[in-house]
């Protein structure tokens, strides 16, 4: 069970499922067995206040982890969760059928964003010199910048997209290191 957006999955208008911590079923629906804090996922299925309703997820749980848990989390790391929920959930809103599962977990020093979408095909970095009247088609170029580590792959059922950024900054740099090429 997870929260929905998107106008048939809603019971009322501006009524909608809560968004609950829970481990991800075998189905790719997140359930509430086995409550983890360190965990969270929600199901997107399109239309108005999608991404919005993602990157609200995204703060809100590092906020709870952080006043309830104690978790060092520093705004320039919310901030770039946000940003990356944004673009991942959009690629897959956008190119794939079907609805999205976004999962956040902290595995170590990191908040881990996981999107899963049906569409088996896997998108292509832009080369590193892209075209400058290109409009459009620069969300993993952005995540690629601003995340530690980026990983894409086949699944099945479609493709798994991992971004990990590191939860607090390398004191006076406001950044953090990174393992992405």
């Amino acid at each position: 069970m997870g929260a929905r957006c998107g106008g048939h999955s809603r019971a009322k208008k501006g009524s909608r499922r809560v968004v609950l911590v829970g481990s991800q079923a075998e189905d790719g629906d997140c359930t509430e067995r086995d409550a983890d804090p360190t965990r969270a996922c929600i199901v997107l299925t399109g239309g108005d206040g999608c991404i919005a309703q993602a990157r609200r997820h995204a703060a809100d749980f590092l906020t709870r982890l952080q006043d309830k848990h104690g978790l060092d989390v520093s705004e320039h790391t919310v901030g770039m969760t946000q940003l990356v929920v944004s673009e991942l959930v959009t690629n897959a809103l956008k190119y794939a059928p079907g609805p999205v599962l976004m999962e956040l977990r902290i595995a170590g020093a990191q908040v881990e964003i996981t999107v899963r979408d049906s569409s088996p095909g896997l998108p292509s970095l832009q080369a590193t010199d892209p075209d400058p009247d290109r409009v459009g088609r620069h969300g993993l170029e952005i995540v690629r910048a601003v995340a530690q580590h980026l990983d894409i792959r086949r699944e099945p059922g479609g493709k798994r997209i991992t971004a990990r950024i590191t939860l607090t900054d390398i004191p006076g740099t406001g950044t953090a290191d990174r393992d992405v090429p």
